[in-house]
């Protein structure tokens, strides 16, 4: 999955310390829950995506367990309160290990 590129959008890349900065995330991912068959009658084996964190400057800022229950191309939204200026680190994690990771600068004066 190292060719998906995750979309990211932050209300504001520059702000003010305190301000509110709302993140919009969507990654490409079929999320298949391990309870639907093919064709042949087999079962699909289970393939999601189980965490998704944002660390800004190596510290953890937010964090979501993912269920089988989350459709496919998941979309996370979240805020938080600028206090410094830095690199948000995007990484979903998925059932095999598999890591989608990206990143966006912020800011904060």
């Amino acid at each position: 999955m190292s060719d998906v590129k995750p979309r990211i959008r932050l209300d504001k890349k520059t702000a003010q310390k305190g301000d509110v900065i709302e993140v919009k995330t969507l990654v490409s991912h079929v999320m298949e829950s391990g309870q639907r068959r093919d064709s042949a009658g087999n079962v699909i084996p289970r393939k999601i995506i189980n965490k998704f964190t944002v660390d800004l400057n190596g510290k953890p800022l937010f964090s979501a367990d993912i269920e089988p229950a989350v459709s496919a191309n998941p979309y996370m939204q979240f805020r938080f309160k600028a206090q410094e200026s830095g690199t948000l680190t995007f990484t979903w994690i998925d059932d095999d290990g598999t890591k989608i990771t990206a990143q966006e600068k912020i800011t904060v004066s």
